[in-house]
């Protein structure tokens, strides 16, 4: 009996090969390899998405435009989330390793995007593509590389401030800062009235980075020609004494009590509870931010919340980042056609303007045809200061250490280093990466 199955078997194999179906029978086709980079319309595809916390909205937009896009398609969107503390690099692990998802999001700027994710090695080339006409011509720098487009932004330039608490303020009879004597002021009178001044969201790591590099306008407006020179190397960071400063001036306010007694416990998701409960007067944050809390806590009123600059070191520019997260297609996946469709049904007009109603805490995208949600009063504002790059988004390795900068800064808070050593360690990084990227500036 088994001998006869096994040449029924054999007879059906060699019957389907002389019609031309080969499928199965221990043979192999080029239309079912595993190398094919597009699936077949008759199978069900699921794309991978990888990404970190920050790299997709906390309102799940990104994710509801995936269902519909699965509802249109048949293609579903498998999201995998990880830490952003984790995320740089667990990406490089899983590139190199040939194990990264169809679609990853990774942060973008000029001076990183081949460190970040190689994308002549990996990422699948999108110049062609319609929607790349349409992106505002300032963030092409930050997905391009050698003339080619690599990834799809949505978010426009963003600008950090404090976002306050007006009627704390109007209590106390306080005014916003405009130099850093007047905001430790403020901030100790608001202590006094038993309010936290400043919540900081240490936890997250990247967030108490930013009062060091957000403030590079000013820098700039000192020391002219600086990111040229440090990029460079012509001279290093110690020759901004500005930035020592406000090293030392995060230290001081962590030592006043000015972020509050747990601070080194806070997370960034927890600000807008804090914000809206009147437990905390100040957070950093971008503009849009407000929405975020309004959405978290309908009841409030965010017309409470103002913005004003962040005056450390006396600063009093707007630092602008033009760079923001991009989304890159795996080129060696298996799914690669279909991931671009995806980008395609993301870019559509439509659903761009779908995105920038669902993210509360976006001001604007980074797509003419679709208008900003800044209201007047902040547009009146933002119109008014002065504006610079950041340092991360102009000066090479220094975004690249960003959250090895949140832990050099955390062991200042807690006393194992000094602001000195902050920046030294800071300056020994920039020459250790620009060493190891064989950069000729470094390399004399």
């Amino acid at each position: 009996m088994r001998k006869r199955l096994i040449k029924l078997l054999s007879t059906l194999c060699v019957t389907m090969m002389a019609g031309g179906l080969l499928v199965g029978c221990g043979g192999n086709s080029s239309s079912t390899s595993s190398d094919s980079k597009s699936t077949s319309s008759s199978e069900k595809v699921t794309l991978t998405f990888g990404s970190h916390q920050s790299g997709l909205p906390t309102s799940g937009v990104v994710q509801e435009l995936a269902k519909q896009f699965e509802s249109e398609t048949g293609v579903k969107i498998d999201f995998q989330i990880s830490p952003d503390a984790q995320w740089r690099d667990l990406l490089k692990v899983k590139l190199d390793s040939g194990e990264a998802p169809d679609i990853f999001c990774a942060d973008a700027d000029p001076l990183n995007l081949v460190t970040r994710v190689n994308p002549e090695k990996y990422v699948q080339d999108v110049s062609s593509e319609e929607w790349v006409k349409r992106l505002d011509p300032n963030v092409l720098p930050s997905i391009s590389y050698n003339s080619k487009v690599y990834g799809i932004t949505f978010p426009g330039k963003k600008m950090y401030f404090y976002v306050y608490n007006k009627e704390i303020f109007d209590k106390l009879g306080l005014k916003v800062p405009t130099n850093y004597a007047e905001f430790k002021a403020v901030c100790q009178k608001i202590k006094d009235s038993g309010v936290i001044p400043v919540y900081e969201g240490t936890q997250n790591g990247w967030h108490q980075v930013l009062p060091l590099f957000e403030t590079g306008a000013m820098y700039q407006q000192k020391h002219p020609d600086l990111y040229s020179k440090l990029n460079k190397n012509e001279v290093d960071l110690d020759s901004v004494p500005e930035l020592q400063t406000i090293i030392k001036e995060l230290k001081e306010f962590a030592d006043l009590g000015f972020y509050g007694d747990n601070y080194l416990s806070n997370s960034v998701e927890n600000a807008k509870e804090a914000m809206a409960k009147g437990k905390a007067a100040m957070f950093i944050a971008e503009s849009a931010w407000r929405n975020e809390v309004k959405a978290d806590f309908p009841d409030f009123d965010t017309n409470k919340l103002g913005i004003f600059v962040m005056p450390w070191g006396d600063n009093q520019a707007i630092g602008v980042n033009p760079a923001s997260n991009a989304y890159f297609i795996n080129k060696n996946g298996k799914h690669v056609e279909e991931a671009k469709k995806f980008f395609d049904f993301l870019a559509k007009p439509e659903n761009l303007q779908k995105r920038l109603d669902g993210q509360p805490g976006l001001s604007e995208l980074c797509w003419p045809e679709v208008k900003s949600k800044y209201s007047k009063e902040d547009q009146a504002y933002i119109d008014s200061m002065q504006k610079g790059m950041v340092m991360q988004a102009g000066v090479k390795y220094i975004d690249s250490q960003w959250m090895d900068v949140g832990k050099d800064l955390e062991a200042m808070y807690t006393g194992s280093s000094t602001p000195e050593q902050v920046l030294q360690t800071i300056m020994n990084r920039r020459k250790e990466q620009a060493q190891l990227q064989k950069d000729p500036d470094w390399n004399k």
